[in-house]
This record gives structure tokens, C-alpha cells and sequence, in this order.
């Protein structure tokens, strides 16, 4: 039986890579297409956590690179649920470069909507979203503004 209500927390992923030299583009840099199948998968299994279903991937946006990784630095990827509809979620996912004394370095942020689906593939109720901490709460807030602008985009 699925729960009807879950916590953020119950849903938390942390993935960790290594950029090897066949991540690499022509720049010597981490390919975006790489980490972007890496975010996705993160996304995936936050969503899969929280709907206990198989989902789909709907859109992604604020797609936002902001420094570079390069061979050998460890990647910490973090996705949890930020916001929750009727089939709907959107899960934010954070990728750091972790340093040797451990500081982390966010270098991409992104927001997935994605939805549940039933046995035939068609998108389905998802468990309500627990929201515990103030943080939560707000990402709640900055999450219906998003959902907000993208309806204003489909508009256009």
C-alpha cells in the first residue's frame, strides 16, 4: 500500500562520480551531457522514492551550469522533492564538486517536473508532500512560483 503523505527526507538522493577522462569534451571539461544524464537519474530515483511508481521525466528547466569540473574531481549529486501536485512533482537537484577538505562547490542547479504513472503508462496520483523545515517550506513557495512561469510559458 502506498503511503498517502511522504517526508522530503524519505525521498533524499546522494549519488557520488569521479569525472574520468572519457566524461571529458574538447575543453578538458566535465560534458554537460554526461552530467545531465546523471541529474536525470538522480531525478528519477527522488521521484520514484516519493511516488513509490515508475515516473517520467516532463520537463527541466533553470538548467543552470555554473563552473566547470574537471578529470578526477568527485561529484556529489543531491535531489529530493520540492514540490507536489496531483501527478505531478518537481525535484530539485543540486551537483557540487567536493574538495579534499570536503567543502563542496555548486556547480549546477536543476528543477524537474516529473510525473507519475500507472501500470498503463498513464500519469497517476502521487503522494502528498510532508513539508517539515522552514527550508522546505520556502523551496515549497519557490517551487509554485516556478510552477506559475511555466504556465505562463506554455501560454506563449
Amino acid at each position: 500500500m502506498k503511503a498517502e503523505k511522504r517526508k522530503v527526507s524519505e525521498s533524499t538522493v546522494e549519488t557520488i562520480h569521479i569525472v574520468r577522462p572519457n566524461h571529458l569534451n574538447g575543453a578538458n571539461r566535465l560534458f554537460g551531457g554526461i552530467l545531465m544524464q546523471w541529474i536525470d537519474e538522480v531525478a528519477v530515483v527522488v521521484a520514484k522514492r516519493h511516488a513509490c511508481m515508475n515516473v517520467i521525466t516532463a520537463s527541466v528547466d533553470n538548467l543552470k551550469f555554473l563552473r566547470g569540473a574537471y578529470n578526477n574531481d568527485v561529484i556529489i549529486i543531491i535531489g529530493n522533492v520540492t514540490c507536489v501536485g496531483t501527478t505531478s512533482m518537481e525535484v530539485r537537484v543540486d551537483t557540487y564538486v567536493e574538495h579534499m577538505d570536503s567543502e563542496r562547490t555548486l556547480i549546477n542547479r536543476a528543477y524537474f517536473t516529473m510525473v507519475g504513472l500507472d501500470k498503463n503508462d498513464k500519469p497517476a496520483k502521487v503522494p502528498e508532500l510532508i513539508v517539515e523545515t522552514e527550508e522546505e517550506k520556502e523551496e515549497w513557495e519557490r517551487a509554485n512560483k516556478r510552477r506559475k512561469m511555466r504556465r505562463l510559458r506554455e501560454e506563449l
